[in-house]
């Protein structure tokens, strides 16, 4: 199968991990490397494509700025050494991205700001926000709060639940090597490179070896389980070397790397688990308007609502139905139940004054409704 072009994507997670952001020996930013690297989502931000940045490196960096030895921490010690490094790393890249005159925003995420669906929709909202203002949101773990119990562990996996989340349609995760090998390079010089995987076959996942760097907690086999999780949520992703300077321009340029692709897309595959996965937890009658409204493609507002039952909580999925009460479809509801009750049937400015605040101006948002037939 062909490999797809990174001119064809409109939104894009870069992953960048300690090992490739900061020099083990000197315990600094390998700044000239991550210059080129702004350069080239620089680039792609030029031409109108929304990019994400997944970057580890806080523990890295406070160890380094804290001068603590080398070997493993205590959790205590990683949480303490994330506080300082995540400033440092925040700062970092504000600078780099501000040299393009490009705005950077910081999001701090746990596994359960992706697992709740309260939390997600939180963190989904805030990454949507900074997109629309044309900012680069620079994601990481939360090493100061997370748990040995609650932690990715990784930032791959965390990248791509960060894509799957943002509805990308790419990932890419820079690495110390350029892609997938049918055999581990290190020891078989006959070593081939699989340049795309069409699907991940129990074949693929013996092949996936293990972490080896210090200050990389993820390793083939994590990169593999991301691709799992992205190409399931309809998400392209691809393995390449961040070792070198530019590396998303040696992709657009057809460089070494390794495919692994999806036969859905993000939107598809999210309304696909609206409608076929969760349970709805409760009901919203809507008028005939608002039913032609959302068989044409909109969000469902406050206004075309008649009727509100069910205990819900914002991010619940909820069944909408019409005034003859027939199904129209199903979504992810941006209110509690008891405030879907307040708002109903009002206008924008009404909910205003209703809540006190401007609140959400969907009551349903059209990414998290799935319009039936």
């Amino acid at each position: 199968m062909a490999s797809p072009e990174l001119s064809q994507f409109r939104r894009i997670v870069v992953k960048v991990g300690s090992a490739l952001l900061v020099d083990s020996d000197r315990g600094e930013v390998r700044a000239s490397w991550l210059a080129a690297l702004a350069d080239d989502m620089a680039k792609l931000h030029r031409e109108g494509r929304d990019v994400l940045v997944v970057s580890s490196g806080s523990i890295a960096l406070g160890r380094s700025r804290l001068k603590l030895p080398r070997g493993p921490l205590k959790l205590e010690e990683s949480q303490a050494a994330a506080a300082v490094g995540q400033i440092e790393l925040a700062r970092i890249w504000s600078e780099v991205l501000g040299a393009h005159g490009i705005g950077a925003g910081q999001i701090l995420v746990t596994l359960q700001d992706t697992e709740e669906r309260r939390r997600y929709l939180n963190a989904r909202s805030t990454i949507g926000k900074l997109l629309e203002w044309r900012a680069i949101p620079v994601i990481n773990e939360n090493d100061t709060v997370a748990t040995n119990e609650i932690r990715y562990g990784d930032n791959d996996r965390l990248a791509a639940r960060v894509a799957t989340m943002a509805s990308a349609d790419l990932l890419v995760l820079l690495s110390d090597i350029d892609g997938l090998y049918d055999a581990p390079p290190k020891n078989n010089p006959n070593a081939k490179l699989i340049p795309v995987v069409d699907s991940i076959s129990s074949e693929i996942e013996a092949v996936a070896g293990d972490a080896e760097s210090e200050l990389s907690r993820g390793g083939m086999r994590t990169k593999v389980e991301a691709a799992k999780i992205a190409t399931t949520g309809g998400t392209h992703m691809l393995i390449a070397s961040g070792k070198i300077e530019h590396p998303l321009h040696a992709i657009a340029n057809g460089g070494r790397c390794t495919w692994f692709l999806t036969p859905a897309n993000p939107i598809t595959s999210r309304k696909r688990w609206i409608a076929g996965t969760l349970e709805p937890k409760g009901t919203l009658t809507i008028d005939a308007g608002a039913v032609t409204a959302l068989r044409a493609g909109a969000s469902l507002l406050p206004a075309g609502v008649i009727k509100v039952e069910g205990q819900f909580a914002r991010g619940d999925a909820v069944i909408v139905r019409g005034p003859d009460t027939s199904e129209v479809g199903r979504g992810l509801i941006a209110y509690d139940a008891e405030v879907a009750e307040r708002i109903k049937g009002r206008s924008s400015p009404d909910v205003m004054t209703i809540l006190g605040i401007s609140g959400r101006s969907e009551m349903i948002h059209r990414d998290d409704l799935v319009v039936g037939g």
